[in-house]
């Protein structure tokens, strides 16, 4: 270290300047993109606010030692400290605008008229509103304008209150059907007497968003058409699952399309089926009715008419007289006999009521491409080729298999075996694609990366290797004899000669120039002693000087 720093002492201060200035500015670079590479990220930390408020808040942030930033958007600190700063500055109460609600009816003064409690009132109600609508994380900011009618005793000339909600979206959000209609609900549900249709939400570019017709005939469909998005997609993800081990996950691409049926179905039935063998019917329930009686009048018989009451005809002898007995019988008695018999049996019979599912699949149909698998071609070079016919009837099983291929239910799976449009052939794939691809995922880092390597770079081949340079000329001429020349007088003796007095002259002007030469050796040796840097800058000039130019012969080592 101390040879270095005699080496750096015997430059010339132009050169000390220079080496000095590059090396201030180096650190400072190199400090500079440390601290840029360590640089915390910033996040908004309040927006749209005034500038009286944002002054006070400036102010309470310096008081917090924490930093921050200024711009067209608010005020940004740093990420690790946004929370702080918030609950900070919240507890300083600050910042003070915004909507303010149910609170405002505490600071209520004495003797304040119908009129202001009336207004304090709506404004409180219109505050908690938009605090509420605010919550929702689409929602940057919300206004509520409420119209409340004055109450009148008279029906007909009653009025129904009215609203209106603007809302401010935060960039790239998006607010769907069914989030307008819960702003509308909420809005409806918390003033009395405020009817669905009456509230009217506008986006910050005054486009209309609550549409109440749509609203209230679309929420069953929004629904069904989500419910069918959600089962094509389930299929398409079951489908990418089990071919992305066999081909790749950027190799296949897969689309579901699902005919639902939403139609609501109930089925009430009652069947009777025919009656069972008689020999093995139930009987429900029997009837028998006997009856039987004697009279020995037998009165008139016949059927009541014209041909009844005609007096009888001639009597004719009959061939064989009747027994006396039986004639006196028959005259005497006669029987009546009725039997009756009800038999009824048991009918079978079923009630079946049936309510048919809601959204079930009447169709499913499949679309599936596979790209060309890698391998060589007929020629032997690397590149893509099809699937044999046997993977691709593999392949398509496998289709069936994850989708629930019915085939009375019409589904159909249809696989294409084709090339994609951005796959290249294996032998052009440069490596290039890879680092670019990755500088682009992580260019910052790169970008930091190449700043201090450019930095680095610039240390070792402008400063530090002409200072070794520098250095190592001054290490070799330490080792060569120095030569110092004092005119044609000495002859070319050298310094012990001449000291020694070990030359072949003598005389006055030898002694005098010996005398003077010894002076002057004294001199420069009390000055190497007391300014060393100073010689060595002398001696560098005259070795500069002697690599130009070694033909003086009046030189002295």
């Amino acid at each position: 270290m101390g040879g270095f720093q005699q080496r750096f002492a015997a430059l010339s201060s132009t050169r000390k300047l220079i080496i000095m200035a590059v090396l201030a500015a180096l650190i400072a670079a190199l400090i500079g993109a440390a601290l840029w590479s360590r640089e915390p990220a910033y996040r908004i930390l309040f927006t749209n606010i005034p500038d009286k408020e944002a002054g006070a808040v400036v102010q309470s942030l310096q008081q917090m030692n924490i930093p921050y930033k200024l711009d067209a958007g608010g005020i940004s600190v740093p990420a690790d400290k946004i929370y702080d700063a918030r609950l900070r500055l919240a507890a300083e109460g600050l910042p003070k605008s915004g909507n303010v609600g149910f609170e405002l009816i505490d600071n209520q003064k004495f003797g304040v008229s119908q009129f202001a409690e009336q207004v304090n009132y709506q404004r409180a109600i219109e505050g908690e509103l938009a605090r509420s609508i605010e919550t929702i994380s689409s929602v940057e900011k919300a206004r509520v304008h409420l119209a409340i009618p004055k109450q009148s005793v008279f029906l007909r000339d009653q009025q129904k209150p009215t609203a209106s909600v603007i809302l401010t979206l935060h960039t790239g959000r998006l607010l769907d059907d069914a989030q307008v209609a819960g702003i509308v609900h909420l809005v409806s549900s918390s003033v009395p007497d405020l009817m669905v249709k009456n509230v009217t939400v506008v986006d910050q570019d005054g486009s209309l968003l609550s549409n109440n017709n749509r609203i209230n005939q679309a929420n069953l469909d929004q629904k069904q058409l989500q419910y069918v998005a959600q089962i094509e997609r389930g299929y398409v993800e079951r489908v990418q699952a089990i071919l992305a081990p066999l081909v790749g996950k950027d190799n296949v691409r897969a689309e579901v399309t699902a005919q639902l049926d939403f139609s609501e179905v109930e089925q009430t039935s009652e069947t009777y089926k025919p009656n069972s063998p008689p020999n093995a019917a139930a009987i429900r329930s029997q009837q028998t009715l006997d009856q039987q009686g004697r009279s020995s009048d037998p009165g008139a018989m016949g059927v009541p008419g014209a041909l009844s009451n005609q007096p009888p005809g001639a009597a004719a002898a009959p061939i064989t007289a009747p027994i006396a007995s039986e004639v006196a019988g028959g005259i005497e008695s006669s029987s009546n006999v009725r039997r009756e018999a009800t038999t009824n049996y048991e009918i079978d019979k079923t009630i079946q009521h049936v309510k048919q599912p809601v959204g079930s699949i009447k169709r499913l149909s499949a679309a599936v491409v596979i790209n060309f698998k890698p391998g060589k071609d007929k020629d032997g070079k690397a590149g893509y080729v099809p699937f044999t016919p046997q993977e691709m009837t593999q392949i398509n099983n496998l289709v069936r298999e994850a989708i629930g291929y019915n085939q009375t239910r019409g589904d159909s799976v249809n696989v294409v075996n084709a090339a994609f449009a951005d796959s290249q052939p294996l032998e052009e794939r440069p490596l290039v694609d890879k680092a670019s691809d990755y500088l682009k995922t992580n260019w910052p880092d790169v970008l930091k990366l190449f700043l201090l390597a450019v930095a680095v770079l610039y240390l070792l081949f402008f400063i530090v290797r002409p200072l070794m340079k520098d250095i190592a000329r001054s290490g070799d001429a330490e080792g060569k004899p120095l030569q110092l020349d004092l005119g044609d007088g000495l002859g070319g003796l050298t310094v012990e000669e001449a000291v020694a007095g070990e030359s072949g002259k003598s005389g006055e002007e030898d002694q005098a120039k010996m005398a003077a030469f010894a002076d002057l050796l004294q001199q420069a040796k009390e000055l190497a002693k007391n300014d060393p840097r100073m010689v060595a800058t002398i001696l560098r000039e005259w070795m500069s000087e002697e690599d130009g130019k070694n033909d003086n012969p009046n030189k002295v080592a």
